[in-house]
C-alpha cells in the first residue's frame, strides 16, 4: 500500500466502515455525479422514445436499431464491418443486433456483388419506409426533452458529448492520453 497500512493519503488513520462515513466522508449525492446524470438521462430517454414508436405504430424498432437505421438511411448496402462503425456498434454486438433487425423485417443480408465472402446490409422496403415516422418521434422526444435550451447550448452540449464520447472510446482501448 503506497501510504503504509491503514493510513490515508494525508497521513491520518483510515476509518472503516459506517463509522468512516459518519466522521470523515461528505453524503454523495448521485445527482452531483456525472456518471449518473449521463446514465439515468440516457436510461430515461431510452424509455420515452421506445414508449413514443409503440404509441406511433413502429413497435419493431428499438432503440437500439436507431444507430444502425440512421447509418443505413444515409448509405444503404454497407458491409457489417463498415456499418457497426457508422453505427458506433461494438464488433462483438453487430451480428446479433443484424440478426434481430433482420428478424423483425427491417434489414436483409445480401451477397457482395464484388466479394464473394461478403455480405452486403441492406434495408428492406419496411426499413426504408419507417425512416420517417421513426425521425419524427426521434425529434418529438427530444425536442421536448431539450425545450428551453437555445441552439448555442445544444451546440455546445453535442460537442461535449462527442468528446466524452470520443474521450471514453479510447479510455475503452487504452490509448486515452498516448500521443500517436
Amino acid at each position: 500500500m503506497p501510504y503504509g497500512r491503514n493510513r490515508g493519503p494525508h497521513g491520518g488513520v483510515r476509518r472503516r466502515g459506517t463509522e468512516a462515513l459518519k466522521q470523515n466522508m461528505q453524503p454523495i449525492i448521485p445527482t452531483d455525479c456525472f456518471y449518473y446524470l449521463i446514465s439515468r438521462a440516457t436510461l430515461t430517454a431510452t424509455s420515452v422514445i421506445k414508449r413514443e414508436l409503440a404509441a406511433a405504430g413502429v413497435e419493431q424498432v428499438s432503440p437500439a436499431y436507431l444507430g444502425v437505421l440512421m447509418t443505413l438511411w444515409n448509405a444503404d448496402g454497407l458491409g457489417a464491418l463498415e456499418l457497426g462503425r457508422g453505427a458506433g456498434v461494438e464488433p462483438s454486438t453487430v451480428t446479433g443486433l443484424l440478426d434481430r433487425m433482420e428478424r423483425d423485417g427491417l434489414l436483409a443480408r445480401q451477397p457482395d456483388p464484388d466479394d464473394r465472402r461478403a455480405q452486403r446490409i441492406c434495408l428492406t422496403e419496411l426499413g426504408q419506409r419507417l425512416r420517417q415516422p421513426v425521425l419524427s418521434v426521434v425529434d418529438e422526444v427530444l425536442g421536448r426533452a431539450t425545450s428551453g435550451f437555445s441552439e448555442q447550448e445544444l451546440s455546445t452540449s453535442k460537442n461535449f458529448l462527442r468528446q466524452f464520447l470520443a474521450n471514453m472510446q479510447e479510455e475503452r482501448r487504452g490509448t486515452h492520453g498516448q500521443q500517436g
